[in-house]
This record gives structure tokens, C-alpha cells and sequence, in this order.
């Protein structure tokens, strides 16, 4: 018996205005082609996306991929040394990371950084130093920050809280956590960043935490070219897969789609100053 074929509907057929805001997506790694990423765009433009943040993993990437989005000026920008390439920092990249953001107006956002212990238990005490430094950084010069924290929440919230980081302009990257996460999260009066993975049927965690919350706190994100959400699931995700995440999150908090569209992307324009 054949298998039936996957329904994986345009996400413009849901008819959004283009005021939506994608807060995380990765378009210059390499499961993109460089010559993929007007397309990539001009399909998220149609399924109502109005901006777009790419995070550059590290000034070296910044540097290499920057020229990639010259001509699309509703991509903004986040870079950060993520916590799984701590061990791998160079001396002079917190410096360049700096020099970056003193001279290019499009980088709102330091990002990702933050505790990662899923991918290497070894690297702890470097992850924390890398960490730390960086959050000095972004406040000396006034910028947001956006964390990864994957199986480190509790040292992840240890570390901001040392260095005073409560009411603070944060957001929590790719929020997957459930209702005790979210209180200490939203506590602190950071924002949160909901990804594709709240579409899928068995997240019921964090189903029951997003229903909770207060959709003014709420960024969505589909940190593309992972995490697909239903429907897409199993496919490279890309900004207009946004669309889907925004309904998932309107069915769970009994809201129009259209309103936590507009919500959600006036959040994302508040926090990043666009």
C-alpha cells in the first residue's frame, strides 16, 4: 500500500498582513545557498513576514556573511559566540564583536550566547567565562541579548542574575521549557521566543506554558533552518514556516491569528528597535 503524500500547505494561504516579525533565523549557513536567500525572503514577504533577524555565529561569520543580505534591507542582525563554539574563541573576538556592533547599525542584538550542556558536558566553566564576557559586552554597549540555554537553564539563570541582568532587555532563544521555566523567565521581565516545535501534538509542556502567558512578552522565531513546525516538520525551515508557529499560538491562547501576528511581530519591534 502506497503512503499517503503529506499535505504541506503555502504558508501565504493563511492571508497574513506582512507586519509579522521572524526574531531568529540562521539564512547564512550553509544549508542555504547564497543565491537561495532572495527566494527564501520573497516567500516570507508573501506569507506576511516584515522583518527578519539573522544571528551570525561569531564575528568571523558576520564578517564572511554579512554581504549576503546588502540588498534586503529587512533583514536585521544579531551575533553572538555560541556557547557550543566557546572552547574555540579567539582572543581577539570579543574585540572584533564589538568593532562590529560599533559600525553596523543592523546589528541589534547580541546572539545567541548562553549555556549549552546537551552538546558538551566539558566546556562548562569556558561556556560560563565566554558567556559572561559577552553579557558585559552587550552592556557596555547597551544592546539586547538574546540566550541559548539548552539542558543549563538553572546555571543560565544563575549567571544573568550575578551580573544583574533581571529587567534587562533579553529574550529567551527558542523557548521550549514548560509553566516553571516560563516563571522564571517572565519574572525576571525578559521576553521569550516561541519556535516550531509548539506545533508539535506530543509538546504538551510547552503547549500548556505558551497558553499561559502574556502574549506582550512573546517573540516568535523559527531558528531556520531547524525546527520545522507542523506542517513543514521533516522539511529545512525557512521565515514563511512563521505563519504556522503565530496560529499554533493563537489556537492556544484563544486568540485571532491575525492579532498574535501583529502582537508578536510589535513585541519583536519594540525589543530590537527596529
Amino acid at each position: 500500500m502506497s503512503k499517503k503524500k503529506r499535505e504541506r500547505p503555502d504558508p501565504a494561504s493563511l492571508g497574513l498582513a506582512r507586519v509579522g516579525v521572524e526574531s531568529h533565523a540562521h539564512l547564512d549557513m550553509g544549508e542555504y545557498e547564497a543565491g537561495e536567500i532572495g527566494p527564501v525572503l520573497d516567500r516570507a514577504a508573501a506569507a506576511g513576514v516584515a522583518r527578519v533577524g539573522n544571528v551570525f555565529l561569531g564575528p568571523a561569520a558576520f564578517a564572511a556573511h554579512r554581504q549576503y543580505f546588502d540588498d534586503r534591507p529587512e533583514v536585521f542582525f544579531l551575533c553572538g559566540i555560541h556557547p557550543c563554539d566557546a572552547a574555540k574563541a579567539a582572543p581577539g573576538d570579543l574585540p572584533a564583536l564589538e568593532a562590529a556592533f560599533r559600525a553596523e547599525p543592523r546589528l541589534r542584538a547580541m546572539g545567541e550566547i548562553g549555556l549549552d550542556y546537551y552538546w558538551d558536558q566539558e566546556t562548562k566553566a569556558v561556556q560560563r567565562q565566554v558567556l559572561g564576557d559577552q553579557l558585559a559586552l552587550a552592556r557596555s554597549l547597551d544592546v539586547p541579548v538574546a540566550i541559548h540555554s539548552r539542558e543549563a537553564e538553572a546555571d543560565t539563570l544563575s549567571v544573568l542574575d550575578d551580573l544583574g541582568f533581571r529587567d534587562r532587555p533579553l529574550v529567551w532563544h527558542c523557548f521550549g521549557g514548560g509553566a516553571d521555566l516560563a516563571r522564571e523567565v517572565l519574572s525576571r521581565g525578559w521576553q521569550v521566543s516561541i519556535p516550531g516545535p509548539v506545533t508539535y501534538p506530543k509538546n504538551t509542556d510547552l503547549a500548556a506554558a505558551v497558553a499561559a502567558m502574556d502574549l506582550g512578552r512573546v517573540l516568535l522565531e523559527t531558528d531556520a533552518p531547524f525546527l520545522s513546525p507542523e506542517p513543514w516538520r521533516g522539511k529545512r525551515n525557512e521565515p514563511a514556516y512563521l505563519a504556522f508557529t503565530a496560529a499554533r499560538v493563537a489556537e492556544l491562547t484563544g486568540r485571532d491569528v491575525a492579532a498574535v501576528w501583529q502582537a508578536t511581530g510589535d513585541n519583536a519591534r519594540r525589543f530590537f528597535g527596529l
